[in-house]
């Protein structure tokens, strides 16, 4: 599948959990959008795109197993988190119940949310390496207070590669009559979703990464009897709107001024590359070479699995535990004299190598890493063993 892609033939690419990689058709597709808004912008914007919007949120609807009229797109989620954020009606004390695995961004969004508003951000450890769905259950909920009002959690740990039994904390999250608010980002396209079986407040994810779709592509799921309180984080023309349509939920957040929507647009393309070339399949067999190679890396770095190695809690990404003093001296190396593109992940003071396996990949470009860890371990003293 690789000549499908545009990705740079001489780089060895094992970080698509980064930002994605967009197939040539899907990116011609979005190069037709852009050059239809430059030779009509008037038309394009005032008369076509709530058209188009419509067309995309219907096929996205469809794959994450919601309705169209429940979600609306965004450049990436921590806008869509954003957004949530600043319609949060907490109060001074209140708590937000989070773990340690989340996303850099997300932790400073709320990090600046709660320093305005006096609410508590509890980061509830979950222990490596993990033993049990249940065991990372029962460690979650041991942050559970009577301050308590909103989780969030995301679905797969992009430090760590770890799904989280999000199912299960949606669930009692819901008796306890807790607002849930779920980062997916890494989900759609990689993981099996189903929004409305899922059953969480919020969720956002992202099209540009495992769906493939151009960079800046993502949505917002908010359950219907949030809509309403929910602002948009961009007042704009749809506020009070002149014509409004029949969801004043979809006026507010898709109507932000001029700007160009022709990534979001893309979705049915992106959907139909998707099924077109078997992709649920294909991501089946990347998530084997997945873990067909994990204990492989952690013995020749010296280090454990963080997790046991099933498709509980992996998907197409791994992160292995290296131990080293500089990650990013690392990372550079294995960029600058090996041509690998890979991150080396920092979190709560430990490194991971992680790398992403997609369909234009093959065993091959992890015999690439491995012998590049290997001459690295000989040669340097950036890797302890």
């Amino acid at each position: 599948m690789k000549s499908e892609f545009l990705l740079d033939n001489t780089i060895t690419f094992l970080n698509h959990g980064s930002f994605g990689a967009c197939p040539k058709s899907v990116f011609e597709e979005f190069q037709r959008f852009q050059l239809e808004l430059e030779n009509e912008p008037v038309q394009f914007i005032q008369k076509k795109l709530s058209g188009y919007l419509k067309s995309a949120r219907e096929s996205l609807a469809e794959f994450v197993g919601c309705e169209a009229q429940d979600l609306y797109f965004t450049p990436n989620p921590t806008f869509a988190i954003n957004t949530i954020m600043r319609s949060l009606n907490l109060q001074e004390g209140d708590e937000i119940l989070t773990t340690n695995h989340e996303y850099g961004a997300m932790d400073r969004t709320w990090n600046f949310y709660c320093k305005k508003k006096g609410i508590k951000y509890i980061r509830q450890e979950i222990s490596l390496p993990i033993i049990s769905k249940e065991k990372i259950l029962e460690e979650f909920w041991k942050g559970y207070a009577a301050k308590t009002k909103v989780i969030f959690i995301n679905q797969m740990s992009s430090a760590t590669s770890l799904l989280f039994p999000v199912k299960e904390i949606c669930d009692k999250a819901q008796e306890l009559g807790l607002i849930t608010i779920v980062d997916g980002a890494h989900i759609p396209g990689h993981i099996d979703l189903n929004i409305q079986e899922l059953n969480p407040d919020y969720y956002t994810g992202t099209l540009h990464k495992w769906m493939l779709a151009p960079k800046g592509s993502s949505f917002l799921y908010v359950k219907k009897e949030f809509q309403e309180d929910l602002d948009p984080l961009v007042v704009s023309w749809g506020y009070e709107s002149l014509a409004p349509s029949e969801s004043q939920f979809l006026d507010y957040h898709e109507q932000q001024g001029t700007r160009d929507v022709s990534a979001f647009l893309c979705t049915p393309t992106v959907v139909s590359f998707l099924e077109n070339n078997n992709w649920k399949q294909k991501s089946e067999d990347c998530k084997q070479i997945v873990l067909d190679n994990y204990q492989r890396f952690c013995d020749l770095l010296g280090t454990n699995p963080i997790c046991p190695i099933t498709s509980e809690f992996l998907g197409q990404m791994a992160s292995i535990p290296v131990k080293t003093n500089n990650p990013q001296e690392l990372k550079d190396l294995l960029y600058d004299k090996y041509k690998i593109q890979i991150p080396v992940m920092p979190l709560n003071g430990s490194f991971y190598i992680r790398y992403s396996i997609n369909a234009y990949n093959s065993q091959e470009d992890l015999d690439i890493l491995y012998a590049a860890l290997q001459d690295i371990i000989k040669t340097t003293s950036l890797i302890e063993v």
